[in-house]
């Protein structure tokens, strides 16, 4: 095979790959799970309890650039979960001291410099996650561990501790930690929930959709819990269950708006219209929902639908322009 024949199946490679990966670069702006993402650009809370901390966003080019290798990692079965590299394995773990509290090092994160605040163990956990929501990791392991170890019944601090040593990429030493919040208070519906989302991101749907029922039941005003239990029902394909649970959390219109994006992204365009149709009539004006309207009528084929949405979206638009120029 000469040189010539071999660059251009790269190039045509490297160009599939590129287009295959696409959908990550202009889709999925933020980390984390694809379809949360989706969810949350609505507005609507998922994930754990504690939030993670915001990222650098980098530009719509730079993340097309990069998308070809993220895809090629994909394809080549690159380590760690979701495509992620695993920053540290269980033996690492095991060199660092441990007397009471785990500490948990690597090279992108050093050995933190901490120096023990006291307090009750409310006061230990009230510190680590103000640690792990702005994600210093190490800090938190050292704060949740420290609140456990002096209150064993308090299921939060397992909860969280399970949650940082998740995102460290020690899921060993995570699902520990939730069984131990779970042994602590079964009827902690964060723990619950803490629990179920990391099942759903492990991919055990249907243990998930488990631990979320129970932590709705325990606590069925809990907006996050609900969107959770939504996003896990989706990925049994029980839509249905799924709007429902949305609509629990946010109301009929986000209900039927999250389901939408999330058939899109399936791509059951159809059943996407009827749920983009049903939110239009609770609110009529809404800009986002006739602009996927407008795109749906057209992939399917129905031009004159796809007009008079966009003719709607116009109208929208203008009224909200006068609207504005009157407030000036």
């Amino acid at each position: 095979m000469n040189t010539r024949r071999v660059i251009i199946i790269f190039a045509t490679f490297a160009f599939i790959v590129s287009a295959t990966a696409l959908w990550d670069a202009a889709g999925d702006e933020r980390d984390g799970d694809s379809a949360t993402n989706v969810v949350a650009t609505s507005g609507a809370e998922a994930g754990s309890d504690a939030a993670e901390p915001k990222k650098r966003k980098g530009g719509l080019f730079g993340k097309i650039l990069k998308a070809p290798f993220k895809a090629v990692g994909k394809v080549f079965g690159r380590g760690g979960d979701d495509g992620r590299l695993a920053r540290m394995t269980e033996k690492d773990a095991e060199r660092f001291e441990s007397a009471g509290v785990v500490r948990v090092e690597d090279r992108d994160h050093a050995r933190a410099d901490l120096r023990d605040e006291g307090g009750a163990a409310r006061d230990y956990l009230d510190r680590g996650r103000t640690h792990l929501e702005a994600g210093r990791l190490n800090e938190a392991v050292a704060e949740l561990s420290r609140a456990a170890s002096l209150d064993p019944k308090l299921s939060q601090a397992h909860s969280l501790l399970a949650v940082a040593y998740e995102r460290k990429g020690l899921r060993d030493r995570a699902e520990d930690s939730y069984r131990r919040a779970i042994g602590a208070d079964e009827r902690d519906p964060q723990a619950l929930n803490n629990l179920g989302y990391s099942l759903y991101l492990s991919g055990n749907y249907r243990a998930a959709v488990d631990r979320l029922k129970r932590a709705a039941r325990l606590a069925p005003a809990d907006s996050r819990i609900l969107n959770n239990l939504a996003l896990a029902q989706t990925r049994l394909g029980k839509y249905d269950d799924a709007y429902r649970s949305f609509a629990r959390a946010g109301g009929e219109f986000s209900g039927h708006a999250n389901v939408a994006a999330l058939l899109i992204r399936a791509g059951r365009e159809e059943k996407a219209v009827e749920h983009l149709e049903a939110a239009r009539r609770l609110q009529p004006g809404s800009q986002n929902v006739l602009r996927q309207l407008a795109e749906l009528y057209e992939h399917t084929g129905r031009r004159e639908k796809a007009e008079e949405a966009r003719l709607a979206l116009a109208a929208s638009d203008a009224r909200m322009a006068l609207a504005a120029a009157e407030e000036r």
